[in-house]
């Protein structure tokens, strides 16, 4: 599977962990140590940052763990999508769920199987 990718300003990408290979160790350590060691129910990777920049967004990762199958999922905190009228941002996925939900319907593959956006 591909890194999900966007375009920054300046041209280059911003790459999203979409795999468990992809999440830093450090985050996986930071998401163990809160599970085991917290008394509060919430999932680290769901904590807002509004502070961090688009790109600090992109890394973050809501859930690393193994489904039901044993397969392992990866889900990001931020979904980075390219807005017209506002460039790049970062939507969370639970708080901006539905714009998430607007931006996906808008997706149209072309005939040689490429996602392309309206």
């Amino acid at each position: 599977m591909d890194t999900q990718q966007h375009s920054k300003e300046d041209g280059q990408k911003i790459r999203q962990p979409l795999t468990p290979e992809e999440v830093s160790p450090e985050q996986k350590a930071a998401h163990r140590e809160v599970l085991e060691h917290s008394d509060q129910p919430l999932n680290p990777g769901d904590v807002r940052h509004p502070e961090k920049s688009v790109e600090e967004k992109a890394q973050q990762v809501a859930v690393d763990t193994a489904d039901i199958t044993g397969d392992r999922v990866v889900v990001p905190t931020y979904f980075v999508v390219d807005d017209p009228e506002e460039g790049q941002k970062a939507l969370h996925h639970v708080d901006d769920a539905e714009e998430i939900s607007d931006v996906i319907r808008q997706a149209r593959v072309n005939e040689e199987g490429e996602r392309t956006w309206r």
